[in-house]
């Protein structure tokens, strides 16, 4: 599970964040545009698309290129967020916004075709349900795709904290293989789960730290400390991080970038009944 943290603290971050985000998300940029990259080597033919935690809708417009025949969902907790994202595509063609939160997905079963999670289930309260809620609305045969943060993510970040005091700074991250876990749990269907390492460099660690407040990734976590951090915690913060300084005079920062897909099963037990889906018995025929 997932350490406790402020789901409505999050929510309200990411929305004084929406004007600004694009011009420092450069990472979850990158990450999205090569989920849709790895699209390219999926046969699917989706009438109905959620982009769930679409932010400014950068990659929900992508999906409307892709799909131009299908409705095209996007979600996010941050209303702010979702006014940026109704403005993408076409004037005959935009997609649907949807606010609400990915632990409560506030759609019928079997309505979707293609779940793409780009950067979002680090900010889910409850990981397991929600990707057994994922199951529920997803068609049989659909795809559900994700990226998110594995535990080596800030390592360098969450090192210089602890030097200076044991209170959390740096959001809690889910491994890997308990996220693949949770796939098989939800029913889910051939899951594959895969890691990219990737780093980005600044000058200093105050860059870093005013680019995650910049996009609304700040320490969310219930036990985090209240009110300002002093700017004397904030040098040593700084000081503690330089131990990490490349010859390149540069300070690296690790993300551990997890990607994941999966099925919607065509059988799924409820109850103690096995229920196949009525549209896999009709492609049989």
């Amino acid at each position: 599970m997932p350490p406790p943290f402020d789901k409505d603290k999050a929510r309200k971050s990411f929305a004084r964040a929406a004007a600004v985000y694009d011009d420092a998300a450069v990472l979850q940029h990158e990450i999205g545009r090569r989920m849709l990259e790895r699209l390219d080597y999926v046969r699917l033919e989706p009438r109905r698309v959620l982009d769930i935690g679409c932010g400014t809708g950068v990659a929900t417009e992508a999906l409307l290129r892709r799909y131009p025949k299908a409705e095209v969902i996007a979600l996010d907790f941050a209303l702010p967020m979702l006014a940026q994202a109704r403005r993408r595509g076409r004037w005959l063609r935009r997609p649907r916004c949807l606010c609400a939160d990915l632990d409560f997905l506030p759609l019928a079963a079997d309505s979707i075709d293609l779940i793409f999670a780009n950067a979002a289930l680090q900010w889910s309260a409850q990981p397991a349900q929600t990707f057994a809620d994922i199951a529920r609305v997803l068609r049989p045969g659909g795809l559900f795709m994700f990226s998110t943060f594995g535990p080596d993510t800030l390592h360098e970040l969450r090192a210089a904290w602890a030097a200076v005091d044991g209170q959390p700074h740096v959001h809690g991250f889910i491994d890997m293989h308990d996220y693949g876990d949770m796939l098989l749990g939800a029913g889910l269907a051939d899951p594959v789960m895969d890691v990219e390492r990737m780093t980005l460099t600044y000058g200093d660690a105050m860059q870093l730290m005013r680019e995650i407040k910049i996009i609304g990734a700040g320490n969310a976590s219930s036990g985090r400390q209240r009110g300002l951090v002093g700017r004397e915690r904030i040098a040593r913060v700084c000081a503690a991080y330089e131990r990490f300084r490349g010859a390149d005079g540069r300070l690296p920062v690790s993300y551990e970038v997890v990607h994941g897909h999966a099925w919607g099963a065509t059988q799924r037990r409820v109850d103690g009944e096995t229920r196949v889906s009525l549209d896999v018995l009709r492609s049989k025929k």
